[in-house]
């Protein structure tokens, strides 16, 4: 059997063509295309979305205002979906933290079996995740951070490239280079993360090593994502030039959409000595979450990355998962097929 013939699968039904990876039969899911989560947009409706088209849909934890939110959260895609699907835990920094560790007992609690991992110093929440069975995804943005969480016992890694939105690290380091050079260190299943939109970088990920993909910014413009028409739109509007990147000099990178508020941080922080105090009235979260949920394009930040130059429509979620598998699976069989004499 050839390298694509054992990739790509019917179904038992022959309805429709598998992908088959290390990650897709570690979760159990039929395409390896995995949700991100995302602050105020990993919600039920998205998740259940992504997870009944044969990806994994991430429901993000700290959306939820409490851990008992968190529960009927989950309790409400459960309700829509009896696919697999996951929660995402992100550790950030924070003058006043979130309880996070009552937000990992709501997980467990509710009999999650696949959680995403993100930000710093995650060891406390893998190994309890661990206890209890629970199969942990570690997104990073450098190989040596994949290693120290491979060597922490999770059982996959996302591995985040410059592209991506959100903080990106300091590193700078593109995913063409990011990705091929934490597959050749990295040992257990490992997804490609930052600028993935489509079925060419679905192959592309692939070819690099890794065992599929995760996206966010693309999932953003599609019809189940709880977030305004007017933000969709923008980001089928935009190209990949239009993001700022901000909080360079304070060391705590991050990729964000373009627009106003964030041109007036980039502006601001350029200024000799200036510091966080300086921009923190316009980078409060629940400024973009007024952005998101009214279309006020400057209310605040939005948050998105490069691939919204791939960006052209707001399909369903099935819709674009079907469409990347099409595009995957065409370019494998025959596109790339035709090279090899």
């Amino acid at each position: 059997m050839s390298t694509a013939e054992s990739l790509v699968k019917k179904h038992a039904s022959g309805s429709a063509m598998r992908l088959k990876t290390r990650f897709t039969e570690l979760v159990g899911i039929d395409y390896p295309i995995v949700q991100g989560g995302m602050m105020w947009v990993g919600r039920a409706e998205l998740a259940a979305a992504v997870s009944n088209a044969g990806g994994l849909g991430i429901v993000t934890a700290l959306t939820q205002p409490t851990p008992d939110d968190l529960r009927r959260e989950i309790e409400r895609c459960r309700a829509m979906t009896d696919k697999p699907f996951g929660v995402n835990l992100t550790i950030l920094p924070s003058v006043k933290p979130p309880p996070y560790a009552e937000y990992r007992q709501a997980i467990i609690d509710g009999g999650i079996k696949i959680v995403e991992t993100a930000g710093h110093n995650p060891q406390e929440h893998v190994a309890h995740f661990k206890e209890h069975g629970i199969i942990v995804i570690h997104k990073c943005t450098a190989v040596r951070h994949a290693l120290s969480a491979e060597r922490m016992g999770v059982d996959a890694i996302s591995i985040d490239g410059f592209e991506c939105a959100g903080h990106p690290g300091e590193d700078d380091i593109p995913g063409l280079v990011l990705i091929p050079a934490a597959a050749d260190k990295v040992k257990i299943p490992m997804l490609a993360s930052g600028g993935f939109g489509d079925g060419r970088g679905l192959v592309a990920a692939l070819s690099l090593g890794t065992d599929g993909i995760n996206m966010g910014t693309r999932f953003c413009a599609t019809v189940e994502a709880p977030i305004h028409q007017r933000v969709k739109q923008m980001m089928v509007d935009n190209d990949e030039r239009s993001t700022n990147l901000i909080f360079r000099s304070l060391r705590n990178t991050g990729r964000v959409g373009k627009n106003s508020v964030s041109d007036k941080v980039v502006e601001i922080l350029k200024q000799p000595g200036a510091k966080f105090e300086d921009v923190s009235h316009l980078v409060r979260g629940a400024s973009g979450r007024v952005l998101l949920e009214t279309g006020d394009l400057d209310a605040g930040l939005v948050w998105a990355g490069q691939v919204q130059g791939l960006i052209h429509d707001i399909p369903t979620a099935g819709e674009l998962i079907q469409r990347i598998v099409r595009e995957a699976t065409d370019i494998i069989q025959r596109r790339l097929a035709a090279f090899v004499a």
